[in-house]
């Protein structure tokens, strides 16, 4: 699934959470296919700068923003500026997301809230915004980076989960909703990679994980980009509605 140069020349990409991991492999696969590339970020500036160098090294345009996605009224400001700068938005990975973890009768109401208000409002708010100008340019491709968790569960990570699960109903929704403007909607579910979030595991947890992979190692964020890169193309033309696992196996 590795992108074909210049198969998105022209369109204009908006990745959210574009600054690191998985965004950031995102934002570089699409650029190198050809997109002009947004990246937002929340706080870290030089990560988001560094990703944009990247993708400037790389031979794409980029640029990033300070966005935070859970704001309805800075979603809709930020996506605006892009239609008005670009000329349109063809592409968006609703990549943005939070993991807090904890057990049922420990778990914080503030922590529930902020878990569906990043991952599940956040990704609302991008669709409907950028949902504009797709249906204007009668094309479109809204991807939404789904988990593995969301799909098979995880103890532990029940808000996290519902949260990751309730994106694979509102894609198939608006899969409906979109497709005779020529938009497809899908999600891209990462399952065990390799980013600053799973590096925070102790050697022994990362084993014990990697016994359970039918491929018998850990994905990296290009894994997941080459998935996300295809699902925006051209290429996938007629995949809408669905959830694509890049989990090595995990969870079938």
């Amino acid at each position: 699934m590795r992108g074909m140069a210049g198969e998105l020349e022209g369109r204009v990409a908006f990745v959210t959470g574009g600054s690191r991991g998985i965004g950031r492999a995102c934002a570089l696969a699409l650029a190198k296919a050809g997109a002009n590339v947004t990246i937002s970020y929340v706080g870290n500036e030089a990560a988001a700068e560094e990703a944009v160098a990247a993708i400037e090294a790389a031979g794409g345009k980029g640029t990033a923003l300070r966005l935070d996605v859970s704001d309805a009224n800075a979603v809709r400001d930020a996506i605006e500026g892009i239609i008005q700068e670009q000329g349109s938005l063809h592409i968006l990975i609703a990549n943005a997301g939070i993991s807090i973890d904890g057990l049922l009768m420990r778990y914080k109401d503030e922590d529930l809230e902020k878990l569906f208000r990043t991952n599940v409002f956040g990704a609302f708010y991008c669709a409907r915004a950028a949902s504009r100008a797709m249906m204007k340019a009668r094309w479109g491709r809204i991807v939404f980076l789904g988990s593995v968790v969301g799909e098979m569960g995880n103890g532990g990570q029940s808000a996290y989960a519902a949260t990751k699960s309730a994106l694979s109903g509102m894609a198939r929704s608006l899969a409906r909703e979109l497709a005779s403007r020529n938009i497809t909607v899908n999600v891209v579910s990462p399952g065990f990679i390799d980013t600053d979030m799973t590096r925070a595991l102790g050697e022994q947890q990362k084993a014990k994980l990697v016994e359970t992979i039918p491929l018998g190692c850990v994905g990296s964020p290009e894994d997941v980009a080459n998935a996300v890169s295809f699902i925006a193309s051209d290429r996938a033309a007629y995949v809408t509605g669905t959830v694509l696992d890049v989990n090595g196996g995990l969870y079938m």
